[in-house]
């Protein structure tokens, strides 16, 4: 969205920005709310604090104040960015993006940054890594919250985490802890998703697995080719046992002696009887500038080894390859009903790049990784701002694509084919 049209939307972003009014009791704070992101969709090189204080006059003191020192309620702004969404854009078939995003930081002041896998560069970097829940139906989708990865460096220094103003209950967590967390906030809020796609980082993890199965939730994740799975589940007793014959006997449940142990998801593809009787099916994807995707894929019923060790639930576990790259190929597991066809599950499981295009979007766009500070209140508030911006853009180009699609009717109906996937003809 270029300057120009920034320009024909500012009645549009004044009507959007005082949405959020009641969250700000105190009218200067209320203010610096609007210049921020005013800052933020501006055309500046760099979007941290100072070249936006500047942009928009006001004392960069002034706006890091804001940021890490005045009193409003960041989790009432956040939920009314939920709120937002649910009322412009809830819809029976929206899809749940967990992704996490990292930024090269320098020094070691900026909350959670230390040397670590930073996806950004492809290399263990001095970063700091968020974790983000997105949200994307038809054509629209946005970042609706998101935390800080606090290392265990950072975790076990309660002095370091004092000096950044990291709370004494915030602690290390799995991030695939904190996704959770992020879709329990979400929920709190009124969100409601049909389904959680995630890359294998958070789907090989089978704790994500069962936390998700806990609250009823439907997903498709995407799991490593290691990720461990009974074809036929085996049988488990509770008798009790002597581990090497020796000792006092333990009663614990176990996998009886004898079965057939866990395989990998890519162990059940190539040498399983079950999977090897499917065969692959052609499938179109989605339209990209490149040409259409196809891949096949195929599918069986199999039990998930648990993060007890234990057989786990019932889920599908579906393989799939590109066509013009046999080579490319990604397994995922659906906690779907048997009933669930391919063409549903897979328009799912190929949704993550909706979140990868928005932390693209945000970092170019609105500024998402130039948080400068050191202090986790202003990081945390950082995030919150972004999603507002990236909010207000998104339901522009939305509403924008709308009206050069003419009839809304007709937009819909042409969405609705564009999404929808396919089975190709062979």
């Amino acid at each position: 969205m270029d300057v120009s049209q920034m320009h024909e939307l500012a009645e549009e972003l004044d009507a959007f920005l005082a949405r959020f009014d009641d969250c700000f009791r105190r009218s200067d704070t209320r203010q610096h709310l609007g210049r921020y992101v005013r800052g933020q969709l501006a055309d500046l090189d760099a979007k941290s604090v100072e070249p936006i204080a500047l942009h928009v006059g006001v004392p960069v003191r002034t706006l890091q104040e804001f940021l890490a020192q005045h009193r409003w309620d960041e989790n009432s702004v956040r939920g009314r960015v939920a709120q937002i969404v649910i009322e412009e854009q809830a819809g029976p078939n929206a899809v749940g993006i967990i992704d996490e995003t990292s930024d090269v930081k320098k020094g070691e002041k900026t909350p959670g940054v230390q040397r670590q896998w930073c996806g950004k560069v492809g290399k263990r970097e001095n970063c700091m890594v968020t974790v983000h829940l997105g949200y994307a139906r038809d054509d629209f989708h946005c970042l609706l919250d998101g935390e800080l990865f606090l290392p265990e460096s950072w975790s076990d220094d309660r002095g370091r985490c004092e000096e950044a103003g990291i709370p004494e209950d915030m602690v290390y967590r799995p991030k695939w802890q904190i996704a959770l967390e992020l879709y329990d906030r979400s929920r709190s809020h009124g969100v409601d998703l049909k389904w959680i796609t995630a890359d294998e980082g958070y789907g090989g993890k089978p704790g994500f697995h069962e936390g998700l199965q806990q609250r009823d939730q439907l997903y498709v994740l995407e799991v490593p080719r290691n990720f461990s799975v009974w074809i036929d589940p085996p049988e488990t007793t509770d008798r009790r046992y002597r581990r090497g014959g020796r000792g006092r006997s333990r009663q614990t449940p176990r996998v009886k002696a004898g079965q057939p142990g866990p395989r990998s998801v890519e162990q059940a593809l190539w040498f399983s009887e079950a999977m090897k009787s499917v065969l692959w099916q052609k499938y179109h994807i989605k339209d990209s500038d490149h040409g259409p995707v196809v891949w096949e894929a195929k599918r069986i019923r199999v039990t998930m080894k648990g993060s007890d060790g234990l057989p786990g639930q019932e889920v599908w576990l579906i393989a799939a390859r590109n066509l013009l790259d046999p080579s490319e190929l990604k397994f995922f597991v659906s906690n779907a009903s048997r009933q669930a066809t391919l063409e549903t599950l897979l328009p799912v499981a190929f949704t993550r790049w909706r979140i990868e295009r928005s932390f693209r979007d945000q970092k170019q766009e609105v500024g998402l990784d130039c948080y400068e500070g050191r202090r986790y209140l202003g990081l945390k508030r950082h995030l919150i701002l972004s999603s507002i911006s990236y909010l207000f853009l998104s339901l522009a180009k939305y509403r924008l694509s709308e009206k050069k699609s003419g009839d809304h009717h007709s937009a819909a109906a042409g969405r609705r084919r564009h999404h929808r996937t396919e089975l190709v003809g062979t």
